[in-house]
């Protein structure tokens, strides 16, 4: 790793606009003839006290927010008067509480095999589910009628009733 001055002066350009280390080796490798490993071409940037940049993350996108879109489950032809009072909806009109607190969650006291832990869910239109937490933390649902999908609002429920009911498990 003895680069010459030029060399060096030429590296820190590379680091300064914002090539990665492995960037840095091809170009090392295919200018000047010097191979390095990945490790050395990190050991020489640390050496010349330099910091690679990160790259700047994309900026979010801000999308405009369609009211019909933004919330499926309101009744076509409405809109944000309520036509009876010609006034605004009130919150209560607006977005009735999901499930109305008709989702039960079960936690089963033995997990079943290949799950951290598991059990039964039964949602709001009265069918039920089994569901699971396997080791890799993905939650599974099992619909005991073919087909069956519950609603989002459901979903959502069962969701924060099973967060609710584990934390007091202590998972």
């Amino acid at each position: 790793m003895n680069l010459d001055e030029a060399q060096k002066k030429k590296v820190t350009e590379w680091i300064a606009q914002g090539l990665k280390l492995s960037d840095i080796q091809r170009r090392l490798d295919a200018e000047m003839g010097v191979r390095l490993t990945y490790m050395e071409v990190r050991f020489l940037v640390d050496d010349l006290k330099l910091t690679p940049k990160d790259p700047e993350p994309p900026k979010p996108v801000e999308l405009p927010v369609n009211k019909a879109v933004a919330e499926p489950d309101a009744p076509v032809g409405t809109s944000e008067q309520d036509e009876g009072t010609g006034g605004p909806l009130s919150e209560k009109e607006e977005l009735p509480p999901p499930g109305a607190g008709k989702v039960k969650v079960k936690v089963d006291q033995i997990a079943r095999p290949g799950a951290i832990v598991s059990g039964g869910v039964t949602f709001s239109d009265g069918k039920g589910a089994d569901w699971y937490l396997d080791q890799m933390g993905r939650l599974g649902l099992s619909p005991k009628e073919q087909g069956y999908k519950p609603s989002a609002a459901d979903v959502q429920v069962f969701q924060m009733e099973l967060q609710s009911q584990l934390a007091k498990m202590g998972f």
